[in-house]
């Protein structure tokens, strides 16, 4: 159960740093609203990341959250913002995920 609670906080990362790159193509109101989300999205992956470790550890939770974290904000600056998707960027990408699902299978 702590591995999903684990993967959701890494996509709320994801979501944090969405909301951080939305904002800063914003002003006015429309800027404070994805800082706030930006807020909310920083608060609950911290909350579930420390929920999580409470049972995995501390390294391999961190790394995996991080981790994920980078993957998604990858593919939504890909996506959403634009960014080049050259094959070394995905290359390297694509070992980051591997690493990610290594940790998992070498945890206890």
């Amino acid at each position: 159960m702590n591995w999903i609670i684990l993967i959701v906080a890494g996509f709320c990362e994801t979501g944090f740093a969405f909301c951080l790159g939305k904002a800063k193509e914003a002003s006015g109101m429309n800027a404070a609203y994805w800082y706030l989300g930006f807020i909310i999205f920083l608060t609950i992956s911290m909350i579930l990341l420390v929920k999580a470790v409470q049972t995995l550890p501390v390294g391999t939770a961190y790394a995996v959250w991080t981790g994920i974290g980078a993957v998604g904000t990858v593919i939504v600056g890909i996506i959403f913002f634009r960014e080049p998707a050259e094959f070394w960027r995905l290359f390297f990408l694509t070992t980051l995920i591997f690493s990610i699902v290594g940790l998992k299978f070498v945890s206890e």
